[in-house]
């Protein structure tokens, strides 16, 4: 993915075919070592092809996926009632930890 971010972010900065030595020197200014065979694959796949159109694709294949509006909530209801069993048990626990320091044990003693 940071191979083709850089890719098109020197796209977009007018170079239409970014070599690996170009991409390798906007990875290197933020800290990221560039493997070769990824970078070589990246530029191999993208060579001679209109990024506007992949992005196009790319779009319409996302708009495919379905993103399930209503089947999220049973999880959310189910993890809101898995909370409120866990706060429970929190405070079960911190009255156990409470009846230890009622023994007579001090830190200072």
């Amino acid at each position: 993915m940071k191979y083709l971010a850089a890719y098109l972010l020197l796209a977009l900065a007018g170079n239409e075919a970014p070599s690996t030595a170009d991409i390798k020197d906007v990875l290197s200014s933020v800290g990221i070592d560039a493997e070769g065979d990824r970078l070589e694959k990246v530029i191999a796949e993208l060579q001679g092809k209109d990024l506007q159109e992949l992005i196009a694709e790319g779009s319409t294949k996302l708009a495919s996926v379905p993103s399930g509006g209503g089947a999220a909530a049973a999880p959310a209801a189910a993890a809101a009632g898995g909370a409120e069993a866990a706060a429970e048990e929190k405070k079960e626990e911190k009255v156990e930890e409470e009846s230890d320091e009622d023994m007579g044990f001090g830190l200072f003693d």
